[in-house]
């Protein structure tokens, strides 16, 4: 049996047809198979190695941190000083004062935890969220989850949620006073690189604080430099209530939080305590490597990074439409939408990518959008070689009929 053998037969799959390349090593912006064939990763685990696959520094720390201790205490109880380090760490580069972080494994439970705030806090049961979101596969999270066809399987969902259309001003009147909260990602990724329109995150802030509502922010996926700031709503001004964050957040560990303010988050310990606990939610091996990925991202100024790698590859891609190769692009930073003309067309440029060496995926629920991510460190080089991949694997892709 080989381990392809093995995937398929043991492992629940989750699509008909599986990427399927077998990576037997990872360093930097590259993967390698078990033919010993090298890619260029502009995937990075759907915006996780954003230091980079296996960073020396994030290494060391994951080390340092096994020979101490793993995990010996429910989160919470013990006091774990690599925990209390990076919560610290993290606390004080997030855009709202006074903050604290709730430590979760993925992000998926994070939203769980932001949402179970939000109601406790402000004792309202009414949720809003926005069409083509995506949040997590958890049932809360779940249920704030824009696109019905994902939703409709697994319905009833949690009771008192509603969906607005993204970007759009006008609707977000019907936030009123029964609702806990609204929920948005300050620019859509799996929803297709989807960027709002300038003045809509600042018009559902104004709108949240008169109907006295919380406003969450959904930075797992733009969090953390992704878009050419540290905090993707930082491009408007604009500072939510509850930030929630993972992904990138563990240097390639699981690692989740959401982060609010002192008096939102006293909510979690009265009326009663211990209503919302974790047992590995910031796990000390994944807060090391958390702490040591979120030290390089601000230490080597991976946002500024990211902003201008990213306009470098953008000009690239809106040359590309204007030769009608691509249809449209989208994003900021290195959070890049390449939207082709239909899925088909996508899926023949993720295979063309692929047999070129170069690793790319499409967004969830826009098929059609090519979203593109490379590591914020990545080399000069090693950015116009993938860019030069992408270029011939798009071209082709597009001559398909």
């Amino acid at each position: 049996m080989t381990a392809r053998d093995d995937f398929i037969k043991y492992l629940a799959q989750t699509s008909r047809e599986p990427l399927g390349v077998e990576m037997v090593r990872a360093e930097g912006c590259r993967v390698w198979d078990a033919a010993g064939r090298e890619y260029l990763d502009f995937v990075s685990g759907i915006s996780v190695a954003s230091v980079g696959h296996r960073h020396p520094k994030v290494l060391e720390a994951i080390r340092a941190q096994a020979d101490r201790y793993l995990h010996v205490m429910v989160y919470g109880e013990a006091v774990l000083d690599i925990q209390a380090e990076f919560a610290r760490t993290l606390c004080e580069v997030v855009p709202m004062p006074e903050a604290q972080a709730y430590l979760t494994t993925s992000g998926a439970e994070a939203v769980e935890g932001a949402l179970k705030t939000a109601r406790k806090h402000t004792g309202r049961t009414k949720l809003f969220a926005f069409e083509m979101s995506y949040h997590g596969d958890t049932f809360g999270a779940m249920s704030v989850m824009g696109r019905k066809e994902m939703r409709e399987p697994y319905e009833p969902l949690l009771p008192g949620v509603s969906f607005l259309p993204f970007g759009d001003e006008n609707s977000l009147n019907r936030i009123d006073r029964f609702t806990a909260a609204a929920i948005v990602e300050p620019i859509q990724a799996e929803g297709g690189v989807r960027v709002p329109p300038d003045g809509f995150l600042q018009a559902l802030r104004a709108r949240c604080d008169e109907a006295g509502a919380l406003l969450i922010f959904d930075e797992v996926q733009t969090g953390l430099g992704r878009t050419g700031k540290l905090w993707a709503g930082t491009h408007w001004g604009v500072v939510p209530d509850i930030l929630v964050l993972a992904k990138a957040l563990g240097g390639g560990l699981p690692l989740g939080a959401f982060v609010g303010r002192r008096g939102v988050m006293k909510t979690l310990a009265e009326n009663p305590p211990f209503s919302h606990l974790t047992t590995f939610g910031g796990h000390p091996l994944s807060c090391a490597a958390g702490l040591a990925a979120l030290r390089v991202i601000l230490g080597d100024d991976l946002a500024h990074q990211a902003a201008e790698l990213g306009m470098i590859f953008r000009n690239t891609l809106d040359g590309l439409k204007a030769a009608g190769v691509v249809a449209e692009v989208r994003g900021k930073g290195l959070l890049l939408g390449a939207v082709m003309r239909d899925e088909r067309t996508a899926r023949a440029a993720v295979a063309a990518a692929l047999k070129r060496g170069l690793l790319v995926g499409t967004a969830m629920h826009d098929e059609r959008v090519l979203r593109l991510v490379p590591p914020l460190n990545i080399p000069d080089v090693d950015l116009v070689r993938g860019i030069e991949l992408l270029a011939a694997a798009l071209a082709e892709a597009a001559g398909r009929d």
